[in-house]
């Protein structure tokens, strides 16, 4: 039997009417000027862009022309008739997140050879820091097999913007432009690795500096979701307001300046910009020997949990639940007949999706915890790599899971 085409006419279509709503829309909202790649003709191209801001596919949608069809993790195919809708009206490739997915590489080869253009952000996380972020080397290998022209797309001045840890949206400027091309003559003779190394240059930002001001009246809400070790007090709890954020432990409150700054109020704060406090933070991370935390919980939050039926839809399973984090383990509901008790080596990947919400991969089943608007769900995925790192007597290697 023919399959059916994974390109429909109507795609291009709604690429039009989106462009027309949006433009205005990503330019007044966003500061963003999109640059036109006036190079594109009739070419198909894999598109890999780094990842800032929420509205990054939109940014690419107003350089390109034509429909462009973007790999999406399956949180946005697992919201029943609103995802079959933007199936319907996009067709965007779903890819499992923290997991090798070869379906999503021979849907890949598929839309390719239907002669679509595809784009993906290798970095499959959005930057908590201002850096780009740690990209899967597996990108290289998909480049191969696709065999198109490789257009690197940088999205600069975004976290100034629209930090990955908050809701709002500051009042800057960001410019996202294809940097350079990667003819498949070129990257024929190179290997994966070389072929890694220059995606990663192009499109590495690097925006710990005080390069333009992003004004706010909300700088520092809610920066609690990316940050939880304080350097006067260790592993700690934060709470933001306005401008400022605090240590709930030893209540020093820091001020994030419109020019991205840090500055302790009434004291020296250690770190200038978000990016040194958040290494510092790995760093901390990555010393903490996991196995004298199996008694004495690390943290504990009130959550909700839905069980994702991934590409169909969500099921509450808990309303009120506490999530307790150890050393070695996850627990829901620690006094309650239902208690769920999650062990690291038994959990296949952890991951964080959109600003903080959390994916637990276990034994064939995928659970989506959210907490309040200042949960922190980076902890847990950070907490649960430098275990497994150790568990691998890996204990020197940095990636905490981002």
């Amino acid at each position: 039997m023919k399959k059916t085409k994974w390109i429909k006419p109507r795609h291009r279509l709604v690429r039009n009417i989106a462009y027309g709503l949006l433009y205005h829309f990503c330019k007044w909202h966003y500061g963003v000027t999109a640059e036109k790649f006036r190079e594109q003709g009739d070419r198909a191209y894999l598109i890999l862009l780094n990842h800032q801001t929420t509205f990054d596919q939109f940014f690419v949608g107003l350089s390109f022309k034509g429909p462009i069809y973007y790999l999406a993790t399956e949180d946005i195919f697992s919201n029943g008739w609103i995802s079959s809708l933007i199936r319907w009206l996009i067709a965007p490739i779903p890819i499992r997140k923290q997991t090798t997915d070869v379906k999503a590489v021979m849907n890949c080869i598929r839309v390719a050879k239907e002669g679509g253009t595809i784009a993906v952000a290798p970095e499959g996380n959005r930057t908590y820091s201002g850096k780009t972020e740690y990209m899967n080397p597996a990108i290289a290998s998909l480049a191969r097999k696709l065999g198109l022209p490789i257009a690197l797309y940088r999205i600069e001045g975004g976290y100034g913007v629209q930090p990955r840890w908050s809701d709002g949206v500051r009042k800057g400027k960001m410019r996202a432009y294809v940097s350079r091309v990667i003819e498949p003559e070129e990257y024929a003779s190179l290997d994966n690795d070389q072929l890694l190394a220059l995606i990663e240059e192009g499109l590495y930002v690097n925006e710990v500096a005080a390069d333009g001001n992003f004004r706010s009246a909300a700088r520092a809400e809610y920066l609690e979701r990316a940050m939880y070790v304080c350097p006067f007090c260790g592993l700690s709890v934060f709470e933001s307001h306005g401008n400022e954020i605090e240590c709930k432990n030893c209540h020093r409150k820091v001020l994030y300046g419109e020019d991205k700054t840090l500055q302790g109020v009434g004291f020296d704060f250690p770190f200038r910009f978000v990016n040194d406090w958040y290494e510092y933070q790995n760093g901390f991370v990555n010393s903490l020997n996991t196995q004298e935390y199996t008694e004495k919980p690390l943290y504990t939050d009130s959550v909700t949990v839905n069980e994702v039926i991934v590409y169909k839809k969500k099921i509450p399973l808990l309303k009120n639940a506490t999530l307790t984090l150890y050393g070695n383990r996850v627990v829901l509901d620690e006094v309650s007949p239902h208690e769920l008790t999650w062990m690291f080596e038994e959990i296949t990947a952890m991951a964080v999706l959109g600003r903080n919400k959390l994916n637990v991969y276990y034994n064939d089943h995928v659970y989506q915890i959210r907490g309040d608007k200042r949960f922190n769900a980076l902890k847990y995925v950070n907490i649960y790599f430098r275990a497994k790192n150790i568990a691998k007597e890996n204990e020197n290697s940095q990636f905490l899971g981002l």
